[in-house]
């Protein structure tokens, strides 16, 4: 369609105002899926297949998902539309998930009339109410004239400071009505919002001197990291202080995990070394994560011999679960580089000698088995370390939820910054298969694989018919223990083995990405798996891969439940 001049006043529908928003706020593909009470929407984005993409999803909660990939990989906001009633109470997950994660989404969902609300009209719900809970913020237009400032206001918000999912519910009145129309200002401020700390200068001195005087500093780095484009000044901070780093599960890929300073990740399901020396070392050094508990263990036991330095964008965040010694306020981007100024350069090579030593221990009682197994049955670890081989970390990996999750996180090379792409705080099995759709749709020219278990795999097996409709080049990578792996693990460890409707019955993968025009094999034996996953990544066009493996393998070192990060075990016998 030829673009009208809309720099000068013109008359348009609710509906071609939202859509000539997405146009100004630099949107090129939408997610989303019609009905009765959106179709305004609709019908306006039949004049604009040109400018926008609109991926069909087979479930408005993939449509989620999927824009969560696009932006975790991007750095831009997701856009979702979604009909009014179900359609809009299916986003729910996605949007809870969003909020945990930090991922800055725009969702447009329709509603019925005006006249109409709250008579429960057909397919009429109180979408306010149900997503507030789940949405950085929330607003309902029955009014035309509101859609350029509240949209505005819509994607300043879920990018900006802390960022976040933000819906906006639109009655079919509004998507119709037609008014004037002066053009759409994105919008820089609002007087009630500050998302941008202003850093205090003392903290940072304060900061600085105890890094300075530390003999044993470590650093564990977040999500915050990416989120505040700060990678190139955590590295330049993280060099020049010569500290250890670990990561977050959300926060691996700040840095490249082969760097010499690179120690692994903490938390449950994380390395021996960086959990065990979280409670030996001097000065804790926390930038942008948020102490969760599956990083902490038991927090009254948790880095209480350290001072704590905690670097956030949210002051909610600051003392909520851990008391901390020294607060940063702001984006790191701001703060690190000023801390930068204030330290000297060192090296901590005794200090990083205990990290090599621990690692060697992790190495002897778990690692070379699990990457070099001499058992029959493959193991999870040798599907990523080949993996690995083949992509050199130059890839992004999405992954589900549940054992393979964990031991992707826990083996995966990373090269790049936004490839590592999970449910990190809600933990949402069905989140991989439509995230790693979305993130094919992230503007970059990395190969991507979906890693996800044979439960996860078919909690959103449908989103395969959006893949053979638009065709995303994803290689989906289907790690199959016959199990829902890390419940029967937590069953056996600590319920008695009492496994209880653990043991999935799952379809036959290949056959059933071959009824959606997706080529396929399955491999059951070592001596293919290298071959098949050269196959998978050489394909032109997506590609499902499942590989079975051992049915009662058990994800470690963990920490369990209610013990300590000192507490974490190496294996079943301790």
């Amino acid at each position: 369609m030829n673009n009208l001049n809309l720099s000068i006043e013109t008359e348009l529908s609710g509906s071609r105002i939202i859509l000539e928003a997405f146009l100004k706020e630099g949107i090129k593909t939408v997610f989303g899926y019609p009905g009765g009470a959106i179709i305004p929407i609709y019908d306006a984005l039949y004049d604009y297949k040109e400018q926008l993409e609109h991926i069909l999803v087979r479930h408005e909660q993939a449509a989620v998902h999927a824009a969560q990939g696009l932006a975790r990989v991007s750095g831009k906001v997701g856009v979702v539309m979604a009909t009014s009633g179900p359609g809009a109470t299916n986003l729910v997950t996605g949007l809870a998930d969003a909020l945990l994660d930090n991922t800055p989404l725009v969702c447009i969902t329709g509603q019925v009339f005006e006249h109409l609300l709250g008579t429960d009209a057909f397919q009429e719900i109180d979408v306010m109410n149900v997503t507030s809970p789940v949405t950085k913020w929330n607003y309902q237009v029955t009014d035309a004239n509101e859609l350029p400032e509240v949209l505005a206001k819509a994607f300043y918000i879920a990018r900006s400071g802390r960022p976040g999912p933000v819906l906006i519910d639109v009655t079919k009145n509004a998507q119709l009505q037609k008014v004037p129309y002066k053009g759409y200002s994105p919008c820089h401020s609002l007087r009630s919002y500050k998302p941008d700390p202003v850093p205090s200068m003392e903290c940072i001195e304060q900061a600085a001197d105890l890094i300075n005087n530390a003999e044993r500093p470590f650093i564990i780095a977040g999500q915050g990291i990416m989120l505040g484009e700060a990678e190139e000044e955590f590295l330049q901070f993280a060099e020049k202080s010569g500290i250890p780093i670990a990561w977050t599960v959300l926060g691996m890929g700040a840095v490249p995990t082969d760097h010499p300073q690179a120690v692994g990740m903490v938390g449950m399901h994380g390395n021996y070394g960086p959990n065990i020396l979280t409670n030996q070392c001097d000065v804790l050094i926390a930038v942008g994560m948020r102490f969760d508990d599956r990083v902490t263990g038991r927090l009254d036991q948790y880095a209480k011999q350290a001072k704590i330095i905690h670097l956030d964008i949210d002051k909610a965040e600051i003392n909520k679960n851990v008391k901390v010694d020294v607060p940063i306020l702001g984006n790191c981007k701001e703060t690190l580089p000023l801390i930068t100024t204030f330290i000297n350069k060192r090296e901590h090579s005794d200090w990083h000698q205990k990290f090599k030593d621990c690692l060697e221990v992790e190495s002897i009682n778990l690692i070379n088995d699990e990457l070099y197994p001499t058992e029959e049955e493959i193991t999870m670890g040798e599907v990523i370390r080949y993996l690995n081989e083949i992509t050199m970390g130059e890839a992004v990996i999405v992954t589900d939820v549940g054992q393979h999750q964990m031991v992707t996180c826990r083996y995966s090379s990373f090269k790049n910054s936004r490839t590592n792409i999970t449910s990190g705080g809600l933990g949402t099995m069905g989140f991989c298969l439509p995230a790693a759709i979305g993130a094919a749709y992230g503007e970059h020219n990395l190969p991507v694989i979906a890693v996800m278990g044979d439960g996860g795999a078919q909690m959103n097996i449908q989103e395969l018919g959006t893949v053979m409709q638009y065709h995303p080049d994803i290689k989906i990578l289907i790690l199959n223990n016959s199990y829902l792996g890390m419940v029967r693990q937590w069953q056996e460890l600590f319920h008695e083995e009492r496994y209880s409707f653990v043991d999935i019955q799952s379809p036959h993968f290949v056959q059933v990405a071959k009824g959606y025009s997706i080529s396929g094999r399955k491999v059951t034996q070592r001596q293919d798996l290298k071959d098949a996953l050269h196959e998978m990544l050489d394909h032109k066009g997506a590609f499902l891969l499942e590989v079975m493996t051992g049915k009662k393998h058990n994800v470690f070192p963990m920490i369990p439940q209610g013990k300590s990060v000192s507490e974490i075990v190496l294996n079943h016998k301790q």
